[in-house]
């Protein structure tokens, strides 16, 4: 354990006048803003208040692009050519890019959100498709791929930098991939076990499964979600834990000035 770790949220979810999460809270605990992009939530003030809180706190800014899927949280799956998910990525990434050098900073990551990002754990070319177009807008981002997925072998395939994930409040599937929200047991509810599940994962580089063998994996970023209930306590629980264990916290990368 003696390199840094990232901790990771989603957040600029709230739309209009309607408010998902508590984002000023999250960016206290957090190292790194997945901030939506006004396709799966978000909108463009959201945005730039998002950018513009996470800047303040010296938080690294990333673009976290999904369906376009407001009602269904873009957690429901769409089937679309490759190169339509593409352009569904640089349309996000161009929006997010645009606000964030308004508010003097550079978006220093990507993570793919919800239904996207769950296929593209599962499909290297879809995953190819929506990186290669992100970077195709913003050449220097770190990708934050679900380790040992799909999304992973992508990032290798096309020699970007990426940040291995592990995610704190989610069950895991004996590939790798995360539990689906629809069964039984797909969520971890309580700080202490997530924050515990976190210290194991991370001393023993290897991922968890529910059932099957440890999965060794590089762990760069763990990721806490801000849209549920125990969102701020698993957050809060998580990075006392880290630090507890004498674990650094860091971006992987920080976010570059814009020049002038």
């Amino acid at each position: 354990m003696t390199h840094s770790i990232d901790l990771n949220a989603d957040m600029g979810e709230s739309f209009g006048t309607w408010v998902m999460g508590d984002d000023e809270a999250l960016l206290d605990i957090v190292t790194s803003a997945n901030i939506a992009c006004g396709l799966h939530a978000g909108d463009p003030q959201v945005m730039a208040r998002t950018v513009a809180a996470a800047a303040a706190r010296g938080v690294s800014i990333g673009a976290h692009p999904g369906f376009s899927d407001l009602q269904g949280f873009g957690r429901r799956r769409m089937t679309l050519p490759h190169g339509e998910i593409a352009h569904l990525v640089q349309y996000q990434v161009g929006a997010l890019a645009g606000i964030a050098r308004a508010e003097g900073v550079r978006l220093a990551h990507l993570k793919l959100h919800g239904a996207l990002a769950n296929m593209a754990a599962e499909d290297t070319g879809l995953a190819r498709a929506a990186y290669e177009a992100a970077l195709a807008v913003e050449p220097d981002l770190t990708l934050f791929v679900i380790a040992r997925t799909a999304q992973q072998g992508a990032a290798e395939q096309i020699g970007a930098p990426f940040a291995a994930e592990i995610f704190a409040d989610r069950a895991y599937e004996a590939d790798a991939r995360l539990v689906d929200r629809s069964r039984p047991h797909a969520m971890v509810h309580d700080p202490a076990i997530a924050a515990r599940r976190m210290i194991e994962m991370i001393r023993r580089g290897a991922i968890l499964p529910e059932e099957g063998a440890p999965i060794e994996t590089a762990i760069d970023t763990i990721c806490l979600h801000g849209d549920g209930p125990q969102a701020l306590a698993i957050a809060g629980a998580v990075r006392a834990a880290l630090q507890e264990a004498g674990i650094r916290l860091a971006a992987p990368r920080a976010a570059a000035a814009p020049e002038n």
